[in-house]
């Protein structure tokens, strides 16, 4: 039974994990061929590896990282090829030498732990297995280069067509379920449900690797238009989820307040007013249209945008009046707190729309919540 347990765990993995199997193999074995056969590199190990090393950074990065791969080759031969003309090869002291020049070199010129790593390894190469009747320094240059550019290329392949999809995939993804979050929160108090609000609690507390795959999918998608070229001038679009960023990941931090919050709530015995719910259900109805807005302003749809940020506008100044009748009634500390993170939400939402300055955002929240005006 155990072992049936794992074989699924297994299955499962390979499922979810399936395409970065097909891309690794791919890049490896395409820049092992192009290396080979087209250079002419009798033992080109290090075009695949490369490619490898490349696909192996997160979305977004392998630009970067592909550069850092090729400058670090480069400097690692260079040093190793100095250092074997004046000490010989294989000796203690040229393996001493030949590390401690690559990585203050690297360190001097600011080098990431991958490029440094690149560096030490591929003059460790020259200088421990390389034949030595072999001239390795232009190879070795053109095999990183061969892998980097043949794992870029086939990291494309997906998002070639729609570079900005799965950008607008998890804009809609986050929202929805921060807005899904709301309602289940709604409801918890509504039955007076402990349990249902620990697991809105829990749920909360998840939703900030939700904030981090965002931003994760804001550099992908930078990275994926910046490489191609007929697509390049929509780099624009990214502007408007890059400034909005900051401000979903407050909302989340007060989502996180509010739900900790109604699980105290929810424990009191005295019922829960039936405004609060209406209130937070308007807050999730808020935050789905700004969802929304957002991906519409990503997909180009401007018209469509502009009418889900009024949508989100009204709904987050709803569930803010709403939540104002029931301050007016003197709440308990846990209500209080409530209606406070529901102000708070509709102002960040608001901010990251983008559509007004913060004072105006705040004077109209303020004013919706029966505040004086400042």
């Amino acid at each position: 039974m155990a072992r049936l347990s794992w074989l699924r765990v297994a299955a499962g993995r390979l499922r979810q994990r399936w395409w970065p199997v097909v891309e690794a193999t791919v890049a490896a074995t395409v820049a092992w061929i192009l290396a080979a056969r087209l250079v002419g590199h009798p033992q080109p190990f290090f075009a695949p590896a490369a490619a490898l090393i490349v696909l192996g950074q997160a979305r977004g990065q392998r630009l970067r990282r592909a550069v850092e791969v090729v400058l670090g080759v480069a400097g690692g031969v260079l040093v190793a090829d100095v250092v074997i003309q004046a000490l010989g090869r294989g000796s203690t002291w040229t393996v001493f030498t030949v590390i401690l020049l690559t990585v203050v070199l690297a360190a001097a010129v600011g080098a990431t732990g991958v490029t440094l790593v690149q560096a030490a390894v591929s003059a460790l190469y020259l200088v421990v297995v390389a034949p030595p009747t072999e001239s390795l320094v232009p190879f070795r240059f053109v095999d990183a280069l061969i892998g980097g550019a043949v794992a870029l290329a086939v990291s494309q392949l997906v998002d070639a067509r729609r570079p900005l999809a799965p950008l607008i995939a998890e804009v809609r993804g986050t929202f929805d379920e921060m807005g899904g979050l709301l309602a289940g929160i709604s409801d918890a108090l509504d039955r007076h449900d402990e349990r249902a609000a620990l697991a809105a609690l829990a749920q909360a507390r998840g939703m900030d690797a939700r904030i981090d795959r965002l931003r994760e999918g804001v550099l992908a998608a930078g990275e994926a238009l910046w490489l191609n070229l007929r697509r390049r001038r929509h780099l624009g679009r990214l502007r408007s989820v890059d400034s909005s960023i900051q401000q979903i990941d407050y909302a989340v931090r007060n989502v996180r307040v509010l739900a900790r919050a109604g699980v105290t709530l929810s424990r009191q015995p005295s019922p829960v007013p039936a405004d609060l719910g209406v209130a937070l259900r308007c807050l999730a109805d808020a935050v789905r249209a700004a969802g929304e807005a957002l991906a519409a302003d990503l997909q180009g749809h401007e018209e469509a945008a502009d009418g889900h940020a009024a949508r989100a506008d009204e709904a987050a100044l709803d569930a803010v009046r709403t939540a104002g009748r029931l301050y007016a009634a003197g709440p308990s500390l846990p209500l209080a707190m409530i209606i406070g993170q529901v102000r708070a939400t509709a102002i960040d939402l608001l901010r990251g729309l983008g559509v007004e300055d913060d004072a105006a955002v705040l004077g109209r929240v303020d004013q919706a919540l029966g505040l004086p005006p400042v």
